[in-house]
């Protein structure tokens, strides 16, 4: 029986707020600016990921496509990191090009903005799902055809809305209160849909590899390509394994002197040992097995924290309010027609701004810190709401009602 492995990697940066105070509001515009003493300092941050894990990861996997024919991988670039790349870091750029063309990299769609606004602005959300659409045309010439939202966030309505507009797939978390008995190592098909298929990331699978591969005091440490292969086959009758992690997993979040690398080279070898066994894109799985059956989820999942919810990034007040009065301002922003208030209004969206404002202890809360480029989650806040002001401020200029 075919067994597939589906390895998907999402590659993102923010646009970091730069240390912007009550003072400079009404003042100056310039919210993501990268002096070297800012907190965003968002080209010296791009061109360090980029050194450490864009260039070599693209260069291991695009060694790895030259050499095993049936080794592919999908991939999923938000539109602002592409920004950032193209004006900071061509020859990154170029890498991720460089694998798209071997014709065996397909590219997943998503928000430009990698932003929550499905959950805010469908209107909002369907016009950042073009302009992704439309960047990766242009710099990619791909169409996806299939899709992941922000975070994974997903909810039947998600669903239901990629299969009117035409998307085969669609990618979110296989968490286990959802899947109840069932494993996350086969297709399904999501309630009330037509055509599309549901794929659900293995997170214990995903992790070993994403947080606790350079663990020296995990049990499983270390992980080999070997006993990850095996563990794989000990599932007999799967026939798709969903390896779903941010890029940035290689040489960022586990360094190269944690093997990872190595890890990454030797998996293929491994795992195409087995007869049968391969690798497909997403979009490939989807269409070549049959869904085994529906899975419904009226509520909202994500890939992150514990909860696996949206309180990573709407779990407190902070967040909440900020939130929800960036979206209140929606309108009064889109008539300005000033394209500038308008972008810098959707740079603020992105999720990650929200999710420096968690408070959240334990585990959770010192992944959140590790990612933030602030000392609390209070300064976040303080340093976006400043930043709100002044686009009331710009709002008040050109006439709007705030």
């Amino acid at each position: 029986m075919s067994k597939s492995i589906v390895l998907y990697l999402h590659v993102h940066q923010p646009y970091r707020i730069r240390h912007y105070t009550v003072f400079d509001s009404g003042v100056s515009h310039d919210y993501f600016d990268s002096h070297q003493d800012s907190q965003g300092n968002n080209q010296r941050i791009l061109e360090k990921v980029a050194e450490k894990s864009y260039l070599p990861t693209n260069a291991r996997l695009l060694q790895l496509l030259k050499d095993n024919p049936e080794f592919k991988l999908s991939l999923s670039l938000s539109g602002v990191v592409i920004e950032q790349m193209e004006r900071w870091s061509p020859k990154a750029l170029k890498s991720f090009q460089e694998l798209v063309a071997t014709g065996r990299v397909e590219i997943v769609g998503e928000t430009y903005h990698h932003s929550l606004a499905f959950f805010y602005s469908r209107e909002e959300f369907e016009i950042q799902v073009e302009m992704h659409r439309q960047k990766i045309q242009e710099v990619f010439g791909q169409t996806p055809t299939a899709f992941r939202n922000t975070e994974l966030a997903y909810n039947n309505e998600l669903a239901q809305w990629a299969d009117s507009t035409g998307y085969k797939t669609i990618l979110t978390e296989g968490w286990d209160p959802v899947l109840e008995w069932r494993s996350p190592n086969y297709v399904y098909q999501p309630t009330n849909t037509g055509q599309i298929r549901l794929l659900m990331k293995n997170y214990r699978l995903s992790d070993d590899i994403a947080f606790r591969f350079g663990d020296r005091d995990w049990k499983e440490w270390p992980l080999t390509a070997d006993k990850f292969a095996h563990w794989m086959s000990e599932d007999k009758d799967a026939t798709n394994f969903n390896l779903f992690m941010d890029y940035e997993t290689f040489g960022e979040h586990q360094w190269e002197d944690s093997g990872v690398f190595d890890f990454l080279e030797h998996l293929p070898r491994e795992w195409l040992k087995t007869p049968g066994n391969t690798f497909m894109n997403v979009s490939e799985a989807a269409e070549s097995f049959e869904p085994v059956g529906e899975v419904d989820i009226p509520h909202i999942i994500t890939w992150a924290d514990t909860e696996r919810d949206l309180s990573a990034w709407i779990g407190n007040a902070m967040q909440r309010s900020s939130i929800e009065a960036l979206y209140e301002l929606r309108q009064r922003i889109i008539d300005t027609g000033d394209w500038a208030l308008i972008e810098d209004w959707r740079r603020l969206q992105t999720s990650d701004h929200f999710y420096y404002m968690c408070t959240k202890w334990f585990n959770d809360g010192d992944i959140h810190a590790y990612f933030s480029p602030y000392n609390t989650p209070y300064e976040a806040y303080i340093n976006f709401m400043n930043v709100f002001r002044d686009l009331e401020y710009r709002l008040a200029e050109k006439g709007a009602t705030v």
